[in-house]
């Protein structure tokens, strides 16, 4: 699976919206400089499709390596919608078994997302190797350590109240996530495009988890 090898070597997904295009092409610069190889954007704004659209062609011309998708997909139009825009791969915040039947067999990779042991139980024998754990500040550690040896062949991604400090990574990391899912704490406050705190935020973030 191309989407696991490239979260395995880039565990640091960035999930980000926003209306501006242009504010949208400089985060999705500064996360590629930064390390990033994996970029959620999510369906949650009017322009989400058109934005996405033109993040593709962008990322087309400058950034052939980074694996862009979709998240908040919560049914098949939604899903449909963004395939046909060229998303690789889709995340959604629940289970839905008719968008499993949608992407079987199909080249785009289907993240669901579970907070019960039953959800992570139907969302691996509908075929997910990748599940996101949502919402993670509820979760906690202490649960991706319990369910670890459940699951010994899933994939866990957390979502949700995640941060780029030493001590969340290393709780998360410690217990056997595969990655983490960042957003509103990486991108607080008002994006300035000549402010590189994103980007190296990031890159000492890499870093940190490859030495754990």
């Amino acid at each position: 699976m191309m989407l696991l090898a490239k979260i395995n070597s880039s565990p640091i997904v960035p999930v980000y919206y926003n209306d501006d295009i242009e504010v949208c092409k400089s985060i999705l610069a500064e996360c590629y400089e930064g390390g990033v190889r994996v970029f959620e954007f999510v369906d949650r704004g009017p322009k989400s499709k058109d934005n996405f659209r033109l993040l593709v062609a962008f990322r087309d011309q400058f950034f052939k390596d980074l694996i862009l998708g979709v998240g908040s997909i919560k049914n098949v139009v939604q899903a449909k919608d963004f395939i046909s825009l060229g998303a690789d791969f889709l995340v959604s915040p629940i289970v839905n078994p008719a968008i499993a039947a949608l992407m079987e067999g199909s080249s785009v990779e289907w993240i669901p997302g579970c907070m019960t042991p039953t959800e992570i139980a139907v969302a691996e024998n509908l075929g997910a190797s990748i599940i996101k754990l949502f919402p993670g500040e509820v979760l906690g550690p202490n649960f991706v350590k319990a369910i670890k040896p459940l699951f010994p062949t899933l994939n866990f991604m957390i979502t949700g109240g995640v941060s780029l400090s030493p001590d969340n990574l290393r709780a998360w990391f410690k217990v056997g996530a595969t990655a983490v899912g960042v957003g509103s704490k990486l991108f607080e406050g008002e994006f300035i495009p000549s402010n590189r705190n994103t980007r190296d935020n990031l890159k000492a973030s890499f870093s940190f988890i490859k030495s754990l």
